[in-house]
């Protein structure tokens, strides 16, 4: 089987170390491309040049995530619109409003969200998303650009039928993490997984954050220290996934893999593994 991670913080510190390990262990788990995502100016930067590292098998996505929001300026846009012009950078984002923290300040956040969903418009290029206590208006300014949009992805997405319903209704896809894993936390996202429709789907680890709680680490040969996920635990959400919507592993592993590269416009791995 064949899997897609569309959600990976691999400029994160800490993978600094053994980032080469990190891909061979995803690489061995069929995890065969992942979409490096970009949270700031200086981290969209790295994203891009990890990918450029990794052609045809890393990807990136360029933006201000909503905590970032209040470093978002004219000359932050203009850079991610160099960045956006290579050929490794496939996304807008992460952007998006999330009024749980607030470490940026709501009307600041509201600022950043509408400049990256008029950049993704002007560029035609899908934009990943993020929402955290937000939704009304994070669902309010979507619909503003619903018309203009090439597509959007609501990442990492934790809430329940009625909220995906809406997501769905405004054209997003959504992608679905670890969260899924969560006995604590994850109900509503398992009611709601059974709604997305496949051509909607992707699923992703957002690495490092959100380890699923089910996950022995060292049955997969990971570091235990700071219970750090990887994208090589792919295929044990996708079999949350696949457990929760009654479908089978195999065709889930294959529909999100072709969803995802038609989503973001890349092509197959010419090295891809094979079963």
């Amino acid at each position: 089987m064949e899997w897609i991670d569309i959600g990976a913080n691999l400029t994160h510190d800490t993978f600094r170390k053994d980032l080469g390990a990190v891909l061979e262990r995803a690489e061995a788990a069929g995890v065969t491309q992942l979409f490096v995502t970009g949270i700031d100016e200086q981290e969209s930067a790295r994203a891009q040049a990890l990918a450029a590292e990794h052609p045809g098998r890393l990807y990136a996505t360029a933006g201000f995530h909503p905590h970032m929001a209040k470093e978002f300026s004219a000359d932050a846009e203009s850079v991610l619109r160099e960045l956006a012009a290579r050929p490794e950078v496939v996304a807008i984002g992460e952007t998006g409003l999330d009024f749980y923290r607030n470490h940026s300040s709501p009307r600041e956040q509201q600022h950043a969200f509408e400049r990256h969903l008029e950049l993704a418009a002007e560029l035609q290029m899908p934009i990943f998303l993020h929402q955290r206590d937000a939704h009304q208006r994070f669902s309010e300014m979507i619909r503003a650009y619903r018309d203009e949009l090439a597509g959007g992805v609501a990442h990492c997405f934790t809430e329940g039928p009625e909220a995906a319903r809406e997501y769905l209704e405004l054209g997003l896809h959504i992608g679905v993490t670890g969260w899924l894993c969560d006995e604590r936390r994850g109900e509503a996202l398992r009611r709601a997984v059974a709604e997305i429709p496949p051509e909607r789907l992707m699923v992703e680890t957002d690495c490092p954050y959100l380890l699923p709680r089910d996950v022995d680490p060292q049955a997969f040969g990971l570091p235990v220290k700071n219970r750090r996920n990887e994208p090589c635990l792919l295929p044990h959400i996708g079999r949350a996934v696949a457990r929760h919507t009654g479908r089978d592993v195999e065709e889930l592993a294959a529909t999100s893999t072709a969803v995802a590269r038609r989503f973001f416009g890349v092509e197959a791995r010419s090295t891809a593994l094979e079963e």
